[in-house]
Order: C-alpha cells, then sequence, then structure tokens
C-alpha cells in the first residue's frame, strides 16, 4: 500500500529549527504527503516552500499539553490560519475527557473551530485527545466511554478529525485498540492516529483500524521501508 497520501509530515520537537523544517517540506513534496505539521512559528516558511505543490500546510495549537484556557487555543488557531494553514491540530483540555463531560469538551473546541474558520471556512480542524492518556488505568468500559466523550463533542462542534496523540504524552501515542474505538464513535468525522507509528507494518495495522491519516516523523522511512529506533512522534 502507498501510505504517502496519508502522511502529515511532522516535525514538533523543540529544538527544531528552520533548515530541519524545510527538509521536511521538500521531502514532503518528493513523496506527495498529506501535509507537513509543524510548530506556529514556521508556517510561513513552509506555507512558502510549499508552494504550487498539493502538500497542505498544517500547524498545531494549544500544543502538547492543551492545557490553556479555550480563547488562548482559538487565538493560536486563528494566527495559523492567518499565516497560511490550511490544517490546525489542537489539543483537548483531558480534565473534560476524563470526566466525561461532552458538554464542556464541545464548547472548547467550538470556539477554536469558529476562530479557525472565521478566517478560512475550508479549513480542516483536527482535535487531539491523547487516547492512550485516556485509557491507561482504567478498565475497558471507562476507556472507551471518554473515547466516545471525546469523539461526540468533535462531531458537535464540527471537527474534521479527531486525533490519537501528541506523541509526547508520557501515556504513549496511538495504538490500534484506540483508532478502532476512535472509529466506532466518530460517526462521519476521520481518524488520525499519530505517536509511535515508525515502520509501514505500524502504519497499515493503523489503517486496518480505521485511521484515515498518519501523523509521523518517519514518513520517508515508512513509505521507502526502512526502520527508524526511538519513541519520536
Amino acid at each position: 500500500m502507498n501510505f504517502a497520501p496519508l502522511i502529515d509530515h511532522t516535525i514538533l520537537k523543540a529544538e527544531a529549527a528552520r533548515d530541519d523544517v524545510m527538509r521536511l517540506c521538500d521531502e514532503a513534496i518528493e513523496y506527495g504527503f498529506a501535509s507537513v505539521c509543524v510548530n506556529g512559528c514556521f508556517i510561513k516558511d513552509v506555507r512558502e516552500r510549499l508552494a504550487g505543490s498539493p502538500v497542505k500546510t498544517c500547524g498545531v495549537a494549544g500544543f502538547p499539553l492543551g492545557a490553556m484556557k479555550p480563547t488562548v487555543k482559538a487565538i493560536e488557531a486563528t494566527s495559523l490560519v492567518k499565516d497560511g494553514c490550511d490544517e490546525v491540530d489542537f489539543v483537548a483540555h483531558l480534565p473534560h475527557l476524563f470526566a466525561q463531560d461532552v458538554d464542556a469538551a464541545r464548547n472548547e473546541y467550538m470556539q477554536i473551530v469558529k476562530a479557525a474558520r472565521g478566517v478560512l471556512p475550508a479549513v480542516v480542524v483536527k482535535v487531539i485527545i491523547e487516547s492512550a492518556a485516556l485509557m491507561q488505568g482504567v478498565d475497558a468500559a471507562i476507556g472507551e466511554a471518554r473515547i466516545k466523550t471525546a469523539c461526540l463533542a468533535a462531531r458537535e462542534a464540527g471537527c474534521d478529525f479527531v486525533k490519537t496523540s501528541t506523541g509526547f504524552h508520557p501515556a504513549g501515542g496511538a495504538t490500534v485498540e484506540a483508532v478502532a474505538l476512535m472509529k466506532k464513535h466518530c460517526g462521519p468525522l476521520k481518524v488520525k492516529a499519530s505517536g509511535g507509528i515508525r515502520t509501514a507494518e505500524d502504519a497499515q495495522q493503523m489503517v486496518a483500524a480505521g485511521a484515515d491519516r498518519l501523523g509521523c516523523s518517519a514518513g520517508v522511512a515508512i513509505v521507502v521501508g526502512t526502520e527508524v529506533s526511538g519513541a519520536g512522534y
């Protein structure tokens, strides 16, 4: 299977420099990845580098903790889109999901969706729910209820995707189980698996479980069939 069109080619580590980001852009164009996903300070550079190609520009908001006020995430999302983002991935406030509070989660998501689409109505919005954290240390029914809460809030708020992970949470990244649960509950929305996807085998398992998009820093290794070590995004 050709995974390239499903991959958000990603570099989000704090020490990433402009040269690293430009290299990712060139690789994304060469291999035909879906997007390049970076921190907000690089969006203008990425947009310029990808100009004339079909590769999308993707930025993150509230990353990686999701612990700031919704208004701050909304301002960040607005800034991302003004700088040239086609897609915005924002981190949900996890306590809402642990508490299974659909109303609170939906209200947060709506602020960010509304802000981003106020600049670009067609912008794609993905909410990151840290699925591994939601499922860790609880029985399966509670884990699924938390996932369901996140997916329902995303549907009602007008998001386009639910996304497994930032890749930075100690609970871990994407799992086949989490992707399958998200697909079960997300309705018409799509699922992005991210965090720890390093090989074509990993990618195949996520797609088979229901992933529509793959967020990873090992995109080139996946499409050329090599393996990389380390946790990574």
